[in-house]
């Protein structure tokens, strides 16, 4: 399975592309290092817990009713992820890249700084999404992180620490397990509305319309 499939062979392709651009710029290799220790769990979970903490101080602030219940989510989904992470390599055991023999201590895939970065990063962009009411805040939000992704997992690749498909794998994962933390900020009462959340602060609009129901 790690050696042989369809994948294996334009996986294959594209690490050597990856290593020959790498080699013709070797400025770059400093920036990508960098990048790399981005999707590290010493970065990712730091930032992630202070978005936990502001989107529950927020949500209480809010008076929502289950304001704790997205930022429990994603504390579960992160802890849950090097968990998963560790599963799936080594019942894969894919070898290093370029390599045929796997490595009997460590698997290759999926890519962990690759799922770290993108669960880590993208559940703090999640549980503050509803609270940040700019619409050039969103945008400056969604396009940063739309950015940083994508550059980590290339830069993994880049740096020779994994196969494109191992940083293919992790983005996969990531996808399934940010989709459970979004279904629940769809429950009522986890999350403001966009009406309350367009107005000038948390809470403002709900408070409005029940001065207006009272009037």
């Amino acid at each position: 399975m790690s050696a042989h499939g369809a994948l294996v062979g334009p996986d294959g392709r594209l690490l050597r592309a990856f290593r020959r651009t790498a080699a013709a710029h070797p400025g770059l290799d400093g920036p990508a290092h960098v990048l790399c220790d981005v999707g590290d769990i010493g970065v990712a979970v730091p930032v992630l817990l202070v978005a936990l903490v502001v989107a529950a101080r927020l949500g209480r602030r809010a008076a929502l009713p289950r304001w704790w219940l997205v930022p429990a989510a994603a504390a579960l989904v992160m802890a849950l992820l090097p968990v998963v992470v560790t599963v799936v390599k080594s019942a894969v055991d894919r070898p290093a890249p370029g390599r045929v023999h796997p490595d009997p201590a460590y698997g290759y895939f999926p890519s962990g700084h690759t799922a770290t970065s993108a669960v880590g990063y993208g559940l703090a962009v999640l549980v503050l999404w509803p609270f940040l009411r700019r619409t050039a805040v969103r945008a400056v939000v969604a396009a940063g992180t739309a950015l940083l992704l994508p550059a980590v997992g290339a830069a993994l690749v880049w740096c020779d620490y994994h196969w494109p498909l191992d940083v293919l794998g992790s983005w996969c994962l990531a996808v399934s397990l940010l989709s459970a933390v979004g279904a629940a900020r769809t429950l009522p009462g986890a999350a403001p509305d966009p009406v309350s959340c367009s107005s000038g602060s948390p809470g403002s609009g709900r408070r409005a319309r029940g001065r207006a129901t009272s009037g």
